[in-house]
This record gives C-alpha cells, sequence and structure tokens, in this order.
C-alpha cells in the first residue's frame, strides 16, 4: 500500500449531526445544541481545536426513507 496517499478526514460532519443548527446570529451562525455553544464556523473545527479529538456527542441524523 502506497504511504504517501492521503489519510480520509475522520471528523464528523456537523451538517449530519442531530444537534447541529443554523443561528440567527450573523457573527456565530454555527451552532450545537450538545454542547450549548454558537461558532463563526463549523462546530468540530473548536472542538477539535479545544479538545484535540472528533466530536463525542455526534449523533447521526435519522432520514425518512423515499418510497
Amino acid at each position: 500500500m502506497d504511504s504517501t496517499a492521503p489519510i480520509p478526514d475522520q471528523r464528523p460532519r456537523c451538517t449530519a449531526c442531530i444537534h447541529y443548527y443554523i443561528t440567527h446570529d450573523l457573527k456565530f451562525p454555527y451552532g450545537c445544541r450538545a454542547l450549548h455553544f454558537k461558532s463563526a464556523r463549523q462546530p468540530v473545527q473548536d472542538v477539535i481545536e479545544a479538545s484535540g479529538q472528533a466530536c463525542l456527542y455526534y449523533q447521526a441524523k435519522i432520514t425518512p426513507r423515499r418510497r
């Protein structure tokens, strides 16, 4: 296997999490209900910067099946 191949990004995507929401605050448009904060960038970036690991509160959204 080629060791120079890029490692896929393993952090969760906030937009696919049930705790993610869009705020009405123009300076802090993204929010996380689980961690109770708003951010100017995707919340997972702040979590990784503060703790050094991906968000532990991530829960995937349940999407209804199309018929």
